[in-house]
């Protein structure tokens, strides 16, 4: 079964909201310029996406860190395909931060020649499925579903933004040897913000003191980021989300698929994710304590 064509398109095999993005637009980020030091966060969705644009604003930009920048997140760290409020995305001064959902394939080719950098956030499947199960249900984008099975047997088959987690993971994993990218893991971000933090900061060439690390750490932990209308998303996407039927930030924890997903449920995702996870390279920590 389709998802409903009022809410989500295809393009060239991927499927993308049909209130955010015309085919045009996305046909045309192949040509879209990357200069080198542009910086090109990646993510699945439901994948740590606000988290981790929010680690890289507070590392890049010190207005964010001090509390004296107003800009929301969706102004300092826009996202390619989802230019909703109209910026002059080319004239932006260096260094430029950017979000995608994009498969690899779609991404400009600059980007593909290697210009540029790539922090690539991967997730636990299971659990951003469903984190996607409760964000279909506040997101005036996506189809309201009750059903749970419904939404995990469009994720099983890719019929979702992001398309197939396997296929969005192992394709950009395939290209690490001839881009700038580093890979991390939600799970890891959760165990270790700190290294993660140093990590980001090491790949990107922006040495911090050590109090400025332990802001960016304070200043993005889940608690904080919660409360701050500038990080979650409830000060500007109104008309995005209705947030009467629950939080855009709901948890952040490691896990929770265990509370909503039966074994039954969990065996069926196993039977068909298992084989090719076993071959990716990141080994899921799927029972961290949750710290924080």
């Amino acid at each position: 079964m389709e998802p409903s064509s009022k809410y989500l398109f295809k393009h060239k095999q991927s499927y993308f909201p049909s209130d955010l993005v015309t085919p045009e637009y996305i046909d045309s980020l192949e040509d879209f310029e990357i200069r080198d030091s542009d910086i090109f966060q990646v993510t699945f969705p439901k994948s740590g996406t606000i988290w981790t644009q929010n680690i890289l604003s507070l590392i890049l930009h010190e207005g964010h860190r001090n509390g004296t920048e107003d800009m929301d997140l969706a102004d300092r760290v826009p996202w390619l395909e989802y230019n909703v409020r109209k910026r002059d995305y080319v004239n932006r001064p260096s260094p430029r931060l950017f979000a995608t959902h994009l498969p690899y394939n779609l991404v400009p080719k600059g980007l593909k020649n290697g210009r540029g950098k790539i922090i690539y956030v991967a997730r636990n499947p299971k659990d951003v499925l469903v984190s996607y199960y409760h964000y279909s249900r506040v997101s005036v984008l996506l189809e309201e579903v009750e059903d749970f099975e419904m939404i995990m047997d469009h994720f099983l088959a890719g019929k979702v933004i992001g398309d197939l987690w396997l296929d969005h993971v192992e394709g950009w994993f395939a290209q690490r040897d001839h881009l700038n990218i580093l890979f991390l893991m939600y799970e890891e971000m959760k165990k270790d913000m700190r290294g993660c933090v140093m990590k980001i900061c090491n790949f990107l060439g922006k040495r911090l003191t050590e109090e400025e690390i332990d802001d960016v750490v304070d200043k993005a932990s889940f608690g904080k980021m919660s409360m701050d209308p500038r990080s979650n998303y409830t000060a500007t996407h109104d008309n995005l989300l209705d947030l009467s039927k629950g939080r855009f930030m709901r948890k952040g924890t490691i896990g929770d698929w265990k509370n909503t997903m039966t074994v039954a449920q969990s065996e069926k995702f196993d039977s068909v994710f298992k084989e090719r996870m076993e071959k990716l390279p990141f080994k899921f920590c799927w029972d961290i304590k949750d710290e924080l």
